[in-house]
């Protein structure tokens, strides 16, 4: 377990409870590697500010998965997929026998 890390509603305050507290200010993170999928992965990150009790803090507003045909959208509402994975997107196969690779060598 992570030491340290509270899991918490997105938009609610920690110390009073408030609830709808919109982010003062927001920014991206670009996760540098893609996930199994082959997608990338945007994290909207924010700073927020409780008017009730003026406690601040930070977390995430958004995550967005994008690649391919498809785009993921993680939000305060839940998992939204906008448009679908094909078969036909992932590519194809190229066999390679081992025994052919040396005769077109050996010709000239």
């Amino acid at each position: 377990m992570a030491r340290g890390k509270k899991t918490q509603d997105k938009g609610k305050c920690p110390s009073c409870g408030k609830e709808d507290v919109k982010p003062t200010k927001t920014w991206q993170l670009i996760s540098p590697l893609p996930d199994a999928k082959g997608r990338i992965t945007i994290t909207v990150m924010g700073s927020y500010v409780c008017e009730q009790c003026g406690y601040h803090w930070k977390g995430v507003v958004s995550k967005i998965k994008a690649g391919g045909s498809s785009v993921e959208i993680e939000g305060r509402k839940g998992v939204k997929q906008v448009g679908e994975e094909d078969e036909q997107d992932r590519g194809f196969v190229i066999e390679i026998d081992a025994d052919n690779l040396g005769e077109d060598d050996e010709e000239e």
